[in-house]
């Protein structure tokens, strides 16, 4: 029979909400195997009969009997006719005295991580919030999406397709979209792109992800823009690169800084369109030095492209990949911030000696990516509701960017001092009072309110001090309301 205490055990594993989806003979089962691999019940010990314990726990006799013989099934006990049941023997499993509770590691203690686990856990986190609060940067407003449509699409996928879409995928990316991808950025940014230099990924950190680690051993030096887009100094990081950080001004990275440093790097990383977190576009002539530079030195450049769809004033100046003549260029593009982040469709246009071992080395990560997702953007695309869509969101987004910097003037002056960028999905605000940019940001985040401070995206001294503030997401009655609500709260914190 059982002790009180065992008893009561199987009695709070049949209460215990986290058990609540398991069925009744489950949970009596999971209790009982567990008292047995405590410790707690002996082998050789006699289990309570099947009636006695489902009078005691209050379920039906058969309910108990199915949890013993899964137990038996499982080895755990064994039953004998006219006997009654009993925890095995399992010499093999009691082989002497059993760990006590303190003898094991406790599980608060810190994990035992190898170097570069403990590099990507210290460095990960890149991720927005899955309902975004204002002002978060990078999420693109989804209510105006044409679902509908895009159901439409997926509906006649499936149906051409079959099952032939539930299977495995090809890890380089569905032929229709790779070509897809291919004729818009050699429409739109001037790209040199074919279907065969395309490698369809889930995101555009993993394209940094594989290019620090495809391109680069631990150690080696990689050129990054000081300010920089944090994902991908951590993307860096975990790989066990060294980032040199090079100084942004309104006219982009400066080039000059790269070709005077006696440190050779191996590779650049930039975001020429929209320079994060500064907005500055990258000039034309600085472009053409960083080609040449890399020419010279066999280094890769590595041009994130993140969100050049949305530019406000003109058109964009051609990408980088499409002005160099030696493919030392790696193009990284995503649909998450021009579509929705739940896509995960990202992708990067190769040099074509590079193509075969990007995708083998995006096979050790996930695989490929969905092809219902695939084929169903790449009817998107080539219907044209990917560039109406597009024009469609500029106008919103150029609207609700005008209507940020218009209140942040009228209701945060006496705090930053805004700075509109010429194209992109947030704005970032210079601090100009006397208000630590800290406090700021956990003011905000106590009324709701998420900001990104610019001094953590600055490697080296000289950084200033503000905060992004993303636009896209959110409507102007929603913009104007979050701001007065971070209005009153830095008064609030300004007064103390």
């Amino acid at each position: 029979m059982f002790k009180h205490s065992q008893l009561e055990t199987v009695k709070a594993w049949l209460s215990h909400p986290a058990h609540s989806a398991m069925p009744l003979h489950a949970r009596i089962q999971r209790a009982i195997r567990q008292l047995i691999v405590d410790g707690a019940i002996g082998p050789g010990k006699s289990l309570p009969a099947s009636r006695a314990l489902a009078t005691s726990l209050g379920v039906s006799r058969d309910t108990v009997e199915t949890a013993y013989a899964q137990l038996h099934a499982e080895g755990f006990i064994d039953r004998r006719v006219g006997s009654g049941s009993f925890v095995a023997e399992m010499a093999d499993f009691f082989p002497g005295r059993r760990l006590k509770q303190n003898d094991t590691p406790s599980r608060n203690q810190p994990p035992n991580l190898s170097k570069r686990g403990a590099a990507m856990f210290n460095n990960g986190g890149v991720g927005a919030m899955l309902s975004p609060r204002p002002f978060v940067h990078g999420v693109p407003e989804t209510r105006n999406f044409p679902l509908q449509l895009w159901e439409r699409l997926e509906r006649q996928v499936l149906k051409e397709a079959g099952s032939q879409a539930l299977l495995y995928g090809d890890p380089q990316g569905t032929e229709p979209l790779r070509r897809a991808i291919a004729n818009y950025v050699n429409l739109e940014r001037g790209a040199r792109a074919t279907a065969d230099r395309v490698v369809v990924l889930t995101s555009s950190q993993q394209a940094m992800t594989l290019s620090a680690n495809v391109l680069l051993d631990p150690g080696d030096r990689i050129f990054i823009e000081n300010p920089a887009y944090y994902g991908a100094r951590k993307a860096f990081d975990a790989a066990g690169l060294e980032s040199v950080p090079i100084s942004v001004d309104r006219h982009g990275i400066m080039v000059e800084q790269i070709l005077a440093e006696p440190r050779r790097g191996k590779a650049l990383f930039l975001t020429p369109s929209h320079q994060f977190p500064t907005g500055a576009t990258l000039a034309l002539d600085r472009r053409l030095a960083l080609i040449e530079w890399a020419a010279r030195h066999q280094a890769w450049i590595v041009e994130d492209d993140y969100d050049s769809e949305f530019h406000y004033a003109g058109k964009p100046t051609a990408c980088i990949q499409g002005l160099d003549p030696h493919d030392r260029t790696i193009y990284v593009g995503t649909f998450t911030k021009t579509l929705f982040p739940g896509l995960r469709i990202g992708y990067v246009v190769l040099p074509p000696q590079l193509v075969k071992p990007f995708t083998v080395a995006r096979t050790l990560l996930d695989g490929h990516t969905a092809t219902i997702a695939q084929l169903t953007l790449a009817r998107f695309i080539e219907g044209g509701h990917f560039g109406a869509h597009i024009r469609a969101m500029r106008a919103i987004y150029a609207e609700r960017l005008d209507v940020l910097a218009t209140l942040v003037r009228k209701h945060l002056a006496d705090f930053v001092a805004p700075q509109p960028p010429s194209g992109g999905l947030q704005m970032p605000c210079l601090l100009t009072g006397g208000l630590d940019e800290r406090t700021a940001i956990d003011a905000a985040r106590r009324v709701g309110i998420d900001l990104l401070g610019l001094s953590d995206l600055y490697a080296t001294d000289g950084r200033s001090a503000g905060f992004l503030m993303g636009f896209a997401a959110y409507s102007p009655f929603e913009i104007e309301v979050a701001v007065k609500k971070l209005a009153n709260a830095l008064r609030a914190v300004n007064k103390t």
